[in-house]
């Protein structure tokens, strides 16, 4: 925790220093300095945990898509799914979409971080992201890259990811946001320090307009700050999975539960096993689902790794034998390109297109 002791608006006042440097060095960005609060809301939640770079592949396309809340709101949830595809952490695009639909319900936007955090999917970080630019809330943001910035100008070793010290650096930021008069060119000026030369790792303070002011970077080991977490082992799930086509070439999808992880979602018919299958075990592992097939082929594995476990897809080409019936909902013989499949599906089914293409 930041040291109660300590004058928040000591060590940042070179406040002047950091936006002239904003200025010059600010990314063009398609939703920078957009007056649009529906353009700011996409990417703010868009760049929960996703790097700028991801992004700017996925923004523009869903802007044209969905346009407005209430286009959002109107869609089918498979469309606005689709669109998020490979983004990941789809329970952002979840939640936006409910938290489009009351507020294309409502008929106006939230103007305070209040009542941002209010809707769906907007904690604390996104709720001062939105008030601040929006409506020039004197509200500053603290998500990893600017606890990172503050941890290094006090020297405090403090925790990206613990809710307390992402409060206490809001605050100590908050009388340098004051005197600035500028909260949105404030918050978005230290979210770019954290980004472009605060990073992770030896940061660039060569380039950074605080460097004077840094303790981190006085004590010769400004990478100490902030606390790292030692890297965990993931814990493997593994799956017997199956590409099952009906005579058009489609494969069989299965949509995963409304609740839970990758809700909505479209995925290969799959099995949990505790080891690579055997053709005996996939074979049995078919027919709990209710499929057969003449022949089963090992196509080879494929690995996705989840925030807390690796998925291991052991892949199987379930070739000729009877057609199961497609009449439920939550399954059907699709084209992938017409429905939000799950990122492990979609590359299970290249890599066994180009197994087949191979043969």
């Amino acid at each position: 925790m930041i040291d109660p002791t300590l004058r928040p608006s000591a060590g940042f006042a070179a406040e002047k220093r950091l936006l002239a440097w904003y200025d010059a060095n600010k990314r063009a960005l398609p939703w920078r300095g957009s007056s649009d609060p529906w353009a700011v809301w996409v990417s703010e939640t868009m760049l929960q945990q996703t790097r700028v770079e991801t992004v700017l592949d996925y923004y523009g396309p869903f802007m044209k898509r969905f346009p407005t809340p209430a286009a959002l709101a109107k869609a089918p949830l498979d469309d606005a799914l689709k669109a998020w595809e490979g983004l990941g952490y789809y329970s952002r695009i979840r939640n936006l979409k409910s938290a489009a639909e009351r507020v294309a319900a409502s008929g106006a936007y939230p103007r305070t971080a209040t009542q941002w955090a209010l809707l769906p999917g907007v904690g604390p970080y996104t709720a001062a992201a939105l008030a601040s630019i929006v409506a020039g809330e004197p509200e500053p943001v603290a998500d990893g890259n600017v606890v990172r910035v503050v941890a290094r100008l006090r020297a405090e070793r403090l925790d990206p990811h613990d809710p307390r010290d992402r409060a206490a650096s809001a605050d100590w930021l908050r009388p340098a946001l004051l005197r600035t008069g500028d909260p949105a060119r404030f918050n978005q000026a230290v979210m770019e320090l954290g980004e472009t030369v605060c990073i992770p790792g030896p940061p660039r303070c060569e380039a950074c307009p605080l460097a004077g002011a840094c303790r981190g970077r006085a004590t010769g080991r400004p990478d100490d700050f902030p606390k790292k977490r030692p890297p965990k082992e993931l814990p493997e799930r593994r799956f017997a999975a199956f590409v099952v086509r009906d005579a058009k070439g489609r494969p069989l999808l299965f949509r995963r539960p409304a609740d839970g992880l990758l809700a909505g979602l479209w995925e290969l018919p799959m099995v949990a096993v505790r080891h690579s299958p055997s053709v005996a075990d996939a074979r049995r592992a078919l027919d709990s689902l209710g499929l057969a097939a003449d022949e089963l082929r090992p196509l080879g594995d494929i690995r996705h790794d989840f925030t807390h476990f690796r998925q291991i897809l052991h892949l199987w080409d379930a070739v000729g034998g009877p057609r199961p019936s497609v009449r439920r909902a939550d399954r059907r013989y699709a084209d992938p390109a017409t429905l939000p499949v799950a990122t492990a599906s979609r590359r299970a089914l290249e890599f066994a297109s180009a197994a087949r293409s191979a043969h």
